[in-house]
């Protein structure tokens, strides 16, 4: 056990969402924090500022419904005093039922608390090797770690990182769309008609996926033997897997009737309001590998964006991340070695704030270490619990791969539930049960 009166600082390297929040929580509960990041002095590929938590690929935290599992998962980071999910909010802009932020607000709020907080000591250099970083330390670089560390961690844990390619949508002048065209409207009619619909017919459809084939994309280095997390796949690998794979997909058009018509059109491509002046917009689900030129001319086909205005244009970058269950305790500090904990996506989750999650849990588990305290994780049935036990159970360990939250990481219910709604329900209601009385024993 190291005591804190032997080493009274905790080492946070990385202040992306998961290093922000493990560096505030263990702040608050009283620890020295040296927080690391490199970025002011070294940049990543797909970063564009210094600012604390910056959001790269999405402006989304996913869905607010109390009955998703989304929703479980802010529930319950809600009950351990997150501070991005209360940044979130502040700077929230409307997104129907999900949570969207404004980039720019989001990422000055989390560097403002952290440059504020007394307890955290900043420090803006690459830390490039293991055994300068004094224990005990959290590795919350992300899936962009630098290589000099990579190459550290690699050797450490003896084996190669695993690799996925993430693709970042475009974004938008709200200016220069069609609102003649394009309309306000949530799905279903739920929410508050924050989304922009482009709509199409079948033969604008069809011509749009002929164009979306026939561009010419960006080639990663070995491409052909990397895969695309699932959850952030370009349009044109949808499309390879049939030409109305994106009608089933981001261009769904049920439950969005064109008020022109009366009735949903053959597809629909959805813009999400980007910052809260409601000046950009980025393309729903129209993650991209064609080239910038292609883009601009593919992307102006779309009814309403014959004139579009592009603030940002699509890209590909490529992601590392640990085999966690093969080479991480569950509490995610390394089997070689007790006191190097990771949190955030080098940890094999996927999305934004199922990152956050856990540099919130990991702040949890290293408090519980330092006190000398039973290892106490997450109920298995809370939709936290679900997502360690899909990034520690060894299990997994042959065929892991980058998970966000969802249903299926929860545990069956006892007794068969046909339902599928009121399965939902009572999952949830089981996890909310569950949570509640961990957070009381602790």
């Amino acid at each position: 056990m190291i005591s804190l009166s032997e080493n009274k600082k905790i080492t946070v390297v990385g202040a992306g969402l998961a290093g922000s929040e493990c560096a505030l929580q263990l702040a608050d509960k009283g620890y020295q924090v040296v927080l690391i990041e490199m970025r002011g002095k070294t940049m990543t590929p797909a970063h564009k500022t210094d600012k604390f938590g910056e959001l790269v690929c999405s402006n989304s935290f996913g869905s607010l419904n109390e009955i998703s599992a989304p929703g479980q998962l802010k529930w319950e980071a809600k009950m351990l005093g997150s501070h991005i999910l209360d940044i979130a909010h502040k700077a929230a802009v409307p997104a129907g039922q999900a949570l969207g932020m404004d980039r720019e607000v989001f990422s000055e709020l989390i560097t403002e608390r952290i440059k504020n907080h007394p307890k955290i000591e900043i420090q803006t250099h690459v830390a490039g090797s293991l055994k300068d970083i004094p224990r005990p330390v959290v590795i919350a670089t992300g899936p962009l770690t630098h290589d000099d560390l990579a190459e550290d961690l690699r050797q450490h844990f003896g084996d190669e990182f695993l690799y996925f390619f993430d693709a970042i949508a475009p974004i938008i002048d709200a200016e220069s769309i069609d609102t003649t065209i394009a309309w306000k409207a949530d799905r279903y009619g739920k929410g508050t008609d924050d989304y922009y619909n482009c709509p199409m017919n079948k033969e604008e459809y069809n011509r749009f996926i002929a164009e979306v084939t026939a561009a010419r994309k960006i080639e990663p280095k070995h491409f052909e033997t990397t895969n695309f997390f699932e959850g952030c796949m370009p349009i044109e690998v949808m499309v390879e897997r049939g030409p109305q794979t994106l009608r089933f997909g981001p261009m769904k058009p049920i439950g969005l009737d064109d008020p022109r018509t009366g009735r949903y059109p053959w597809a629909v491509v959805q813009l999400r309001q980007d910052n809260k002046e409601g000046t950009a917009f980025n393309m729903v689900g129209f993650q991209t590998r064609m080239a910038y030129s292609e883009q601009v001319r593919v992307f102006r086909m779309i009814p309403g964006l014959e004139n579009a205005e592009f603030l940002k244009l699509g890209s590909i970058h490529r992601n590392l991340f640990i085999n966690s269950p093969k080479r991480l305790n569950k509490d995610l500090s390394s089997k070689l070695d007790p006191w190097l904990f990771f949190a955030g996506q080098i940890t094999g989750v996927e999305g934004y704030f199922e990152s956050t999650c856990i540099g919130l849990l990991v702040a949890q588990f290293l408090d519980q270490k330092l006190q000398d305290k039973t290892f106490s994780p997450p109920p298995r049935e809370s939709a936290l619990g679900s997502l360690m036990e899909a990034i520690t159970d060894p299990t997994r360990a042959e065929h892991f791969q980058p998970t966000n939250i969802n249903f299926a990481l929860f545990p069956p219910l006892a007794e068969r539930e046909r339902d599928k709604e009121t399965r939902k329900k009572k999952q949830i209601a089981l996890a909310r049960e569950s949570f509640e009385a961990w957070i009381e024993k602790k």
